[in-house]
């Protein structure tokens, strides 16, 4: 990045650190980081559940908790699959 931009690598690093912390604190407090043409980081509240152990098929109970789930634009979907993005809106 610090080739494309023109800063010194230190800089470059401070400020890719500083967006990440900024995006991590938001997803902290439960907030949607949307980065536009790229996509959205939501974060989801799971409920307990019963799940099973693989190894042993014993149920174990999973608790509450919150992840974190990223949803792609619909203009990187279709870079990805190597199609034109003229008309792909950003959701």
């Amino acid at each position: 990045m610090y080739q494309k931009v023109g800063l010194s690598r230190t800089e470059s690093s401070e400020l890719v650190e500083l967006v990440l912390h900024e995006i991590s604190s938001c997803l902290e407090r439960g907030e949607t980081v949307k980065l536009s043409s790229f996509g959205s980081f939501v974060v989801r509240s799971k409920g307990e559940r019963i799940g099973r152990n693989p190894k042993t098929g014993k149920e174990v109970p999973i608790s509450p908790r919150r992840v974190m789930v990223f949803k792609p634009s619909n203009i990187l979907k279709a870079q990805i699959n190597g199609e034109t993005t003229e008309g792909v809106s950003e959701d």
